[in-house]
């Protein structure tokens, strides 16, 4: 198969962490046989600086050809009071929305060797391993009207969260699809007890639901499930939920991995005609310009991203698995970066990435 794979890079870390994973790439491709033809292309603060745009028409372009897209991070602390049409994180949901992903798969897995790197009591921890499920296309970073506007003590902000059944209806579907194929449980999130869209939101869920007798499903309320996620993490399995919820939860998530760095997400919309998914995969992590050229960022949560689009824009399950297992194998070895906490030395950036490339 040839694997035709655009890499942005981004800002910060970014350049760093994809250069790894790009490298356990190019080395699954050549065990397995496979041709691998990769584009670079500009997002964030980086594509501002060389061509005033946070999402070049370029990248668009390259984008809409390629078969999935390999991101880094974006961000720079320099465009924190830029209007909103010039910041970096502009290019990252113009190039969500120009690919059409709507659901952002972020696994939480608690790996063995890294127990102690979490804050929690090792039995809360071990053993979690769940999949949260963001709705990617909707809700309050979409919704108008928004902006500011007035001035003095009138001074308004403005941010509307709406969601169509549609919307609600594809996001639970492919809830129900993945966790069909795992532990058969479902777990919806919502506010229903004060908010309008999840009042809606629980309807279609309930409705949906007995397309897939074999599921188990239950609803939370996002306040709880927060609260949950800390205190008895192991009883979720695939947890799904609206755009903002989910961006705030799947963060809390990094505290059951041990550290952010190791969170992968794979952003996938509609089936090609070939059977795969249209993807985005990137890291959870950001930017972290703080640590930016120092050879310090962990690129576990990009290397992970790798494994997601083998498998699911290139239904390459035997070759992510190799991945995971390479993952493993380092974790387990010890040589690791700086936040997960290493008994010796830290390891480089670099130096993990080449670790894991030789153990595929």
């Amino acid at each position: 198969m040839q694997l035709n794979v655009l890499t942005v890079p981004g800002d910060g870390i970014g350049t760093e962490v994809t250069r790894e994973a790009v490298k356990v790439l190019e080395k699954v491709v050549s065990k397995y046989g496979h041709s691998l033809k990769l584009t670079d292309a500009l997002l964030g603060g980086i594509a501002i600086h060389q061509t005033g745009s946070p999402f070049p028409d370029d990248t668009a372009r390259k984008a809409l050809d390629a078969d999935a897209t390999l991101m880094g991070a974006v961000g720079l602390p320099e465009f924190d009071n830029a209007p909103p049409e010039k910041r970096p994180e502009k290019g990252l949901l113009g190039i969500r929305k120009i690919l059409g992903v709507y659901a952002n798969l972020r696994p939480v897995k608690a790996w063995p060797a890294l127990i102690e790197s979490s804050p929690l009591k090792n039995h809360i921890v071990e053993g979690v391993d769940m999949i949260i499920v963001r709705e990617l296309n909707g809700g309050i970073y979409y919704g108008t009207p928004r902006g500011i506007e007035g001035s003095g003590d009138t001074e308004r902000g403005t941010n509307t969260m709406t969601y169509t059944r549609a919307e609600i209806a594809r996001i639970t579907r492919m809830g129900f699809h993945l966790a069909r194929g795992r532990k058969k449980k479902l777990t919806s999130v919502d506010k229903s007890n004060v908010l309008e869209t999840s009042q809606l939101w629980r309807r279609v869920v309930n409705e949906i639901a007995p397309e897939f007798p074999d599921v188990e499903l239950e609803h939370i309320l996002v306040d709880n499930c927060a609260m949950q996620l800390i205190l008895r993490p192991k009883q979720f399995d695939v947890v799904v939920m609206e755009n903002m919820f989910g961006d705030i939860l799947s963060d809390e998530g990094a505290v059951l991995a041990g550290s952010i760095g190791m969170l992968p997400s794979a952003s996938i919309g509609e089936r090609k005609p070939n059977g795969a998914f249209v993807g985005l995969y990137e890291p959870v992590h950001g930017s972290a310009p703080d640590i930016a050229g120092q050879n310090k960022a962990n690129p576990l949560g990009a290397i992970g991203s790798v494994s997601a689009m083998l498998e699911y824009s290139f239904g390459l399950k035997e070759e992510a698995a190799a991945v995971n297992a390479a993952m493993e194998a380092v974790l387990n070895s010890g040589r690791v970066t700086a936040d997960l906490k290493p008994k010796g030395t830290p390891a480089t950036t670099s130096e993990v990435g080449d670790a894991v490339a030789n153990a595929i």
